[in-house]
């Protein structure tokens, strides 16, 4: 019987994968940017429905924030190529050996032997739109199928922002202590930032402990300074 191991055939995350950018940024972005914002004004002196107010304020307008600007990124950014794919057409059309000779670089940058390049750029260059097709993805990294929709990162990057603003603004609409509330919501967005990080390495197969200890140091450093920071304006004030 042979030791090695039997490897499984794992298909690749598919539709989602260009999202994932937003979806972890926008629910990580709600955790701990809403954390640290209750962690300073609860650290600057202020009561229970002063925070709840700050809180709800901050969650809604961050995550329009994050929508508006995740759906302008996106968009101008698809512009951007479109318009280099515009003007990728024109060279084609009337600098066509130069771009062969581009085409040739390209793949010699890949590791394509010498030998074989004539090949690979006459085969991909047998009429226009193959050679658009191989200059898209080799020049500009473009995959039809990796495109970002503007709408669904808006969607994505905003719901995400809001959802991850729950725990750091729920304990406050209970009738407790701020710093009791503040303790709370430390605790719910621990747990919740632990469980992102580990949910991400579905996805990048890392390791799960890492990522989701990771999450919380960069949360746990930047609430002790937001709560540091507020103290000090607090008694300023």
């Amino acid at each position: 019987m042979s030791d090695q191991k039997r490897v499984v055939y794992e298909p690749h995350v598919g539709a989602s994968r260009q999202y994932w950018r937003d979806m972890i940024l926008g629910v990580n972005d709600g955790l701990v940017s809403m954390f640290l914002l209750v962690a300073g004004v609860v650290g600057g002196g202020l009561d229970r429905p002063q925070v709840l107010l700050t809180a709800v304020a901050g969650a809604i307008a961050g995550s329009v924030s994050m929508a508006a600007g995740e759906y302008l990124a996106t968009k101008s950014q698809s512009e951007v190529l479109e318009s280099e794919i515009d003007l990728e057409k024109t060279h084609i059309e009337h600098f066509r050996n130069r771009e062969l000779a581009q085409l040739y670089q390209l793949f010699r940058d890949i590791g394509i032997e010498e030998e074989d390049l004539p090949d690979v750029v006459r085969a991909f260059s047998r009429n226009d739109q193959t050679l658009l097709n191989a200059m898209k993805v080799m020049e500009f990294g473009m995959v039809d199928s990796e495109e970002r929709s503007p709408i669904k990162a808006m969607l994505m990057s905003g719901g995400l922002f809001l959802s991850g603003s729950i725990p750091a603004v729920t304990p406050f609409v209970f009738d407790i202590r701020p710093h009791v509330a503040l303790a709370i919501a430390a605790g719910l967005a621990a747990i919740a930032l632990f469980a992102v990080g580990v949910v991400k390495t579905f996805i990048t197969r890392g390791n799960p402990i890492t990522a989701g200890l990771e999450n919380l140091a960069i949360a746990g450093i930047g609430g002790i300074a937001a709560y540091a920071v507020g103290r000090l304006v607090g008694v300023a004030v």
